[in-house]
């Protein structure tokens, strides 16, 4: 049975929670005392004497201020598949905390208000879908039973939606009328919506093909250099870390980045245990033919699909900090494993939320802004563009004295 990772997105109140709760209860994957601690803690009770929201305002901030704060993870299954579901909060100043459910989820949900349709954060989050190039979006217009189940009022904000995901290139969209509340159109098809043909929600999610498409080129990014050292093992030298994408096999001829040294792969092991091949997300350790300078953070790829090695990267970034990003600001760039200097050489242009449009970028960025800018690095940089490979066209800016990640950055 697949997994399915996805995240719910939307303003503040648009009912992501008691989307969730519902998807839950529905689909019998509470327990009997959970049930009964819901019961005792709901103020805002549906007809069935529970407050769904309380399933993943799990935080004791969010349960007093009945809002969602950080990212809540939960997890359901059907007969049909697994889910993993983010639940990303809905303020302007939690948008961070949203990314880093987007970047691991295979599509996302985005609830609109039937009541206020389309608005600021309907933008921003469909601009962190296409971003993050989550290939499939289910937009659900929540709330229908306040307005009366009106296909009219449906008709106009699927219409408005749909000019906006043109724009961003968000091609596979589906559309729901629902009532988390009620339960209307979630987990089965509700009469109140004779004049919908679609499926419930909970129906899309069960059937929906994922993504097929893999990250371009065998990639490994060295994390730990073993080198026991011991009368036993005086000999032994491997190099421990993961497969960022693409599969590596024992005879093959790699390149080690940056450093640009040929070599070939002489044993791979896997939980100690010699193996001819490893594959994309598997923990190895590589052993190669010569004893060459390997350090942290260092690259291994396959001959025939090279990434590029530069210090100057053009970079799409989402500021995720308080302090302004000003050009001349230096950071700290984190790729996985490999961690150098950085300096803002330029801000290109942001865009802006509500046109969708590139516009100059005046001053400061501020928090949750996205801008494009150009870094330089201290060290050579191994990268792909993150179109062609998501694990090594993606990174973090980190603030040198706080260590605190202030920008969410993906590599073109």
């Amino acid at each position: 049975m697949d997994i399915l990772r996805f995240i719910t997105a939307g303003s503040v109140d648009d009912g992501k929670s008691t989307l969730i709760g519902r998807l839950l209860y529905d689909s019998k994957s509470i327990l009997q005392d959970q049930l009964e601690v819901l019961e005792k803690h709901s103020k805002n009770k549906n007809e069935d004497g529970v407050d769904l929201a309380l399933l993943t305002d799990g935080l004791r901030a969010e349960r007093e201020q009945g809002i969602t704060i950080d990212v809540a993870y939960r997890y359901f299954s059907t007969a049909k598949r697994k889910f993993i579901i983010a639940d990303a909060p809905g303020h302007v100043q939690y948008t961070r905390n949203m990314i880093t459910g987007a970047s691991n989820s295979d599509l996302m949900v985005i609830l609109i208000d039937a009541r206020k349709g389309v608005i600021e954060q309907t933008r921003r989050h469909s601009i962190i879908a296409s971003l993050l190039q989550l290939k499939k979006v289910a937009v659900a217009i929540n709330k229908m039973d306040m307005v009366d189940y009106s296909e009219e009022v449906f008709e106009n904000i699927k219409a408005e939606y749909a000019k906006i995901a043109d724009n961003l290139g968000l091609h596979d969209v589906s559309y729901f009328p629902i009532s988390a509340l009620k339960g209307d159109n979630i987990v089965s098809k509700s009469y109140r919506t004779d004049w919908y043909e679609g499926n419930s929600l909970l129906e899309y999610l069960e059937e929906v093909t994922l993504n097929e498409e893999k990250n371009n080129g065998s990639r490994f990014q060295v994390q730990y250099v073993i080198r026991p050292q011991t009368e036993e093992l005086h000999d032994y030298r491997g190099y421990a870390g993961q497969i960022l994408s693409g599969k590596f096999t024992k005879g093959d001829k790699i390149q080690i980045l940056p450093a640009n040294l040929t070599t070939e792969i002489t044993k791979i092991e896997i939980n100690g245990i010699e193996k001819d091949e490893a594959f994309e997300g598997q923990p190895a350790v590589i052993h190669l033919a010569h004893d060459v300078d390997i350090s942290r953070g260092d690259i291994f790829a396959t001959e025939e699909q090279i990434p590029a090695v530069e210090k100057d990267l053009e970079i799409l970034l989402c500021w995720l900090d308080q302090k302004p990003l000003q050009p001349g600001n230096k950071y700290l760039l984190q790729q996985n494993s490999r961690l150098v200097k950085a300096v803002v050489k330029d801000v290109d242009y942001k865009i802006n939320v509500n046109t969708l449009v590139r516009e100059q970028a005046d001053g400061e960025i501020k928090l949750n802004e996205i801008v494009k800018v150009t870094l330089r690095t201290a060290q050579p940089l191994v990268f792909d563009s993150f179109t062609h490979n998501k694990t090594t066209g993606s990174a973090i800016l980190v603030d040198e004295t706080s260590n605190s990640t202030v920008a969410a950055c993906i590599i073109q």
